[in-house]
């Protein structure tokens, strides 16, 4: 059997990771991307020597595949798991309080942190843990959960709006990117049931302790290259086309190159462009997914002014708050200063927005939670925008997802998007690449049997 020839559409994680997946089964690799740069939506930008991340990407130890291709680029140590979920929540005015897990099984793992949960009322915190039983207790494989919202379930559970906002948005909104009464239940369910309720070390927190470029990109270029793949950044595809002999081919605007197969791994807009009539596309369902956008607002202070590693916030337009002083390189530049990170999902109401207002709108709300920023002078104040992060995990979105196969044998989709099970995240992602890759080897396998 002659070396079986790959072309994968798009360098983000779903690409990386199909086209390292291929690479180890003794595949020809070509990788196309449109941009300078691979990690599509995980990727680093570089201002006056420093280094900010699009988004606050983590991952959880439940994340088995993207935790394998991490080991696979020999990127896992550029990461760190916290040996037991510990969540800080910061209040405005009020002092820290610890979402933790204690060794014992699920769900019981969590009782303590949740009982103690000082930013709702008791009662209410009962009702959280009931309603998590509920919850744990639904089947994922039921079509009907993905035509409930996850905001009006969990009122008819008898969550309060507090709980809502101050415990379950707290998860929902920065794992799903849309706030809980646009969320679907199905995906709800798969996040609080695989990350916080089944095993109880799944939720323990990943986070990269380099930019995110070096983390994806640059390691897997390494990879990618002691494979022999061919990387060509810069390269836009302008559709895909199948061949006589059954294969796929690949067109840009200088050239067309047949493969064996194919793997479209771009975001779902341009998916819906790029395919053949011949694979059958549900153009208007790839529409349809739609997309929801993170905005990531980088502060350096003059100072030290805050003591995490990461936190979330409650009552508070921060969502998330993260320290990247080590991985923007600012602590190397200067030991006193430090650089904090909010990152804001379902940032509708944030694209767009000047950084100025932004500035102004933040500022004050980091003082209130950080005493110590009060005195501090802000040395430089950046905003990351994804406008298209991820699709938007709303009701009805499982019927407009599609598989890793298309109507055609030698072409295959892989994307956040596509159905895994999962929500858009970075698991999801390399589940998408990794299925794809099994696909299209099996069909030329199946193919050159005959």
């Amino acid at each position: 059997m002659t070396q079986p020839r790959i072309g994968i559409v798009g360098g983000g994680l779903a690409g990386l990771s199909a086209a390292v997946a291929c690479g180890d089964a003794g595949a020809h690799v070509t990788l196309f991307e449109s941009r300078a740069r691979l990690g599509g939506a995980t990727w680093s930008v570089e201002r006056d020597g420093l280094w900010f991340d699009n988004g606050q990407h983590i991952f959880l130890r439940c994340c088995d595949e993207y935790i394998r291709f991490l080991e696979r680029i020999d990127a896992l140590q550029l990461t760190a798991i916290q040996p037991q979920l510990d969540i800080p929540v910061l209040v405005p005015g009020q002092p820290a309080v610890s979402l933790a897990r204690q060794n014992l099984p699920a769900p019981f793992h969590l009782t303590r942190g949740l009982l103690g949960f000082a930013p709702i009322p008791f009662g209410d915190r009962l009702r959280v843990a009931w309603a998590a039983l509920a919850l744990r207790g639904l089947d994922l494989a039921d079509p009907a959960l993905d035509a409930i919202a996850f905001g009006p379930w969990l009122r008819a559970h008898r969550q309060s709006e507090v709980a809502i906002q101050r415990f379950w948005d707290l998860f929902a909104r920065a794992t799903l990117n849309v706030e809980v009464d646009e969320a679907s239940l199905a995906l709800a369910a798969k996040v609080f049931q695989t990350g916080l309720l089944t095993n109880a070390g799944a939720g323990d927190i990943g986070i990269s302790r380099v930019p995110l470029s070096a983390l994806h990109a640059d390691t897997a270029r390494v990879a990618l290259d002691r494979l022999g793949a061919q990387i060509s950044t810069r390269t836009a595809v302008e559709r895909v086309e199948c061949t006589p002999r059954g294969g796929s081919r690949v067109r840009t605007a200088s050239e067309s190159i047949d493969f064996d197969a194919v793997i479209v791994a771009t975001p779902h807009e341009q998916a819906a462009q790029l395919l053949p009539d011949e694979a059958k596309p549900d153009r208007d369902a790839l529409r349809s997914l739609g997309a929801s956008p993170i905005v990531n607002l980088h502060v350096i202070y003059d100072r030290h002014v805050a003591d995490l590693d990461f936190a979330a916030g409650v009552d508070t337009p921060v969502q998330w708050i993260f320290d990247r002083t080590a991985s923007s390189g600012v602590g190397a530049r200067n030991p006193n200063e430090q650089c904090l990170a909010i990152s804001l999902s379902a940032a509708d109401d944030y694209v767009g927005v000047s950084r100025e207002r932004l500035r102004g709108q933040f500022l004050p709300q980091l003082e209130r939670l950080f005493p110590a920023a009060r005195e501090a002078t802000v040395r430089a104040f950046h905003v990351t925008c994804e406008r298209n992060a991820t699709f938007r995990g709303s009701p009805g979105t499982a019927a407009l997802r599609p598989p890793a196969e298309t109507g055609v044998r030698s072409l295959f989709l892989a994307g956040a998007y596509t159905d895994t099970g999962w929500p858009a995240t970075m698991e999801g992602a390399v589940r998408s690449g990794n299925r794809a890759a099994r696909g299209a080897l099996d069909s030329i396998r199946a193919r050159t049997k005959r």
